[in-house]
């Protein structure tokens, strides 16, 4: 059962919430990211993720790392969340640089601290089940001395994850008995995003798990391993660990992240490690990349708008709506239809198809003419 109190001062969780989520485009904006934004009952996504995790973690334990242009948006999903938790990328660089900047302020902390690594946008059905994977991943990297993962077992062919490749089960003997059905694998090594062929491999071998991006280490661990790594990367972050706390802070950080090459945490560290293991996620979880994703976890959503108005149907099926309030929708003789209407953009697609909108994203920054539009 889940420890409602925290259960250890030396734990930290790093809430990653610099993403765009272009493929949930035209509500996923620069300015207004899918972690900021309502889909479901809860408050926003980075909402829903900070209180999931703080029945674990301390509040004062968890840090937010987000971009430059997005802190406010924290504090208007959070208000009550401390400003010295959160950590201001100057710009995006990919997972590698952002956890390795986390991890530098929680070294800076707590130098003995095992830190839970999470998106602030994916979703999760059963928080029960969530939060006893985290704590038995906490003790796991003590214990261990490695990297920890989550992977959650594909049900069908997904070309839009990343994913694990595992070895073998790795029995544990004196867990306790509540925990014991959560399996630890050891990993053999991490997959990108495939092709359909390549997934549909993956998914016929049933070693290969979808990456759910969600890690735990202890500080030390995961600092040896960017030092063996990625060194220039690890060095520069020994820069930022002396000027935190400084005048200087954002200026180092800010130079840092001028020449870093952007690299994902899975293809830059996880795949070198020399000691990596994932925990079997059971726990409903859905990354929510793409209006398909959305349309199958919102259950009754066919025929009305995603905040509830009424949308008219007639000879038509599988029509989905998310529009502003106070406009009216009619779909005549249409089917298996996608429609976001924002009051600047609309998205028309099909679905099963809404994966490619990040094409149509791409477009838009090419053409000037259409930049104002992202």
């Amino acid at each position: 059962m889940v420890k409602t109190k925290n259960f250890c001062s030396h734990v930290y969780a790093v809430v990653m919430a610099g993403g765009i989520g272009a493929k949930l485009w035209p509500l996923s904006r620069k300015k207004n990211p899918k972690q900021f934004l309502h889909f479901f009952d809860g408050g926003t996504m980075i909402r829903q993720t900070v209180e999931r995790i703080s029945r674990v973690v301390r509040k004062e334990n968890i840090l937010i790392i987000t971009g430059k242009h997005h802190w406010r948006l924290v504090l208007d999903s959070l208000p009550d969340f401390d400003t010295d938790n959160i950590i201001i990328e100057p710009t995006i660089r990919d997972t590698a640089t952002c956890i390795a900047l986390a991890n530098t302020f929680v070294r800076k902390r707590q130098p003995d601290a095992v830190t839970v690594v999470l998106p602030a946008d994916h979703l999760v059905h059963d928080e029960e089940r969530f939060l006893q994977t985290i704590e038995k991943g906490v003790c796991l990297a003590r214990e261990k001395q490695g990297l920890i993962t989550v992977g959650v077992q594909p049900d069908r062919p997904e070309t839009r994850y990343g994913y694990i490749q595992v070895e073998s089960s790795v029995m544990m003997e004196d867990e306790a008995d509540d925990l014991a059905d959560i399996p630890l694998f050891r990993v053999k090594t991490f997959a990108e995003k495939p092709d359909i062929a390549t997934a549909e491999q993956f998914l016929e071998s049933h070693d290969f798990w979808w990456n759910s991006g969600v890690f735990i280490w202890h500080v030390d661990d995961i600092s040896r391993e960017y030092r063996r790594s990625l060194p220039d990367l690890y060095e520069d972050m020994q820069n930022v660990h002396a000027f935190i706390g400084t005048e200087r802070q954002e200026s180092v950080i800010e130079d840092v992240y001028s020449w870093v090459h952007p690299v994902s945490i899975a293809y830059g560290i996880m795949e070198k490690a020399e000691k990596v293991f994932m925990l079997a996620g059971d726990f409903g979880w859905t990354d929510l990349g793409c209006w398909d994703e959305v349309i199958k976890v919102g259950l009754g959503l066919e025929g009305r708008d995603m905040d509830g108005g009424e949308v008219i149907m007639i000879d038509s099926n599988q029509v989905f709506v998310r529009k502003p309030h106070g406009k009216a929708v009619v779909a005549i003789g249409v089917d298996n239809l996608i429609v976001v209407d924002t009051p600047d953009a609309l998205l028309i697609c099909r679905k099963g198809q809404s994966g490619d909108v990040v094409k149509a994203v791409e477009v838009m920054r090419r053409e000037e003419g259409l930049q104002g539009f992202l």
